[in-house]
């Protein structure tokens, strides 16, 4: 069942990507950043290798990526400014929030400040979740939103980057991979899907609890 998740999700992001282009790219940032797990591990790595097949330009993408993360970073922040708590920790299960990850996103921020949000977008799992507790704590939007398109630009480039040099070398690894575009998920899906794993395995273990 966990495979055939992770596999939906992967075919899922690259499709979106592969049809809509830089939209792709923004809407699938935008959802991971709304606190939807969607992994960037997946959709920024894809995107750079479409940068080393000429059909992005690696700045392009981030700047796409970044200014998705700003998008769905507004959207948890305004259901953290507006009590919206109670509402993802009964219904996060249904978008494999973990109620543990919502906790460490709290922490984060209480602990840093607002220098947390930039920090944040620099680290796997905490960064889905940090524009909640800013918009419980009402950060001030202008310096929030500085700091969401700074870190989420760095995070967004170096996976992109990453991408685009394993796309540069993928024909050693045989020609028959060119032929599908999607061939580059085994690449990248073993990250994401532990991200997934432990986040599913959380949450069985909190049903069972209750």
């Amino acid at each position: 069942m966990i495979d055939k998740l992770i596999s939906g999700v992967s075919a899922l992001i690259i499709g979106a990507i592969s049809a809509l282009g830089y939209g792709g790219v923004f809407l699938m940032m935008a959802i991971e950043s709304a606190c939807v797990p969607l992994p960037s591990e997946v959709t920024m790595p894809f995107s750079g290798y479409l940068v080393a097949s000429g059909r992005f330009g690696l700045n392009a993408v981030a700047i796409a990526g970044a200014a998705g993360c700003l998008a769905g970073s507004y959207v948890a922040y305004w259901i953290g400014a507006n009590g919206g708590r109670r509402f993802l920790e009964r219904y996060g299960r249904w978008v494999l929030i973990a109620p543990h990850e919502l906790e460490i996103a709290d922490h984060f921020f209480a602990r840093w400040g607002a220098h947390a949000v930039f920090t944040a977008r620099l680290l796997p799992v905490v960064r889905t979740f940090i524009a909640f507790p800013a918009g419980v704590a009402r950060m001030r939007l202008l310096p929030f939103t500085l700091y969401t398109l700074a870190g989420s630009y760095i995070w967004c480039l170096g996976l992109a980057y990453a991408g685009m040099k394993l796309g540069q070398n993928w024909g050693a690894l045989g020609p028959w991979f060119h032929r599908c575009d999607g061939a580059i998920a085994i690449a990248v899906v073993a990250g994401a899907g532990f991200l997934l794993y432990n986040r599913i395995r959380s949450l069985s273990a909190a049903g069972a609890r209750t």
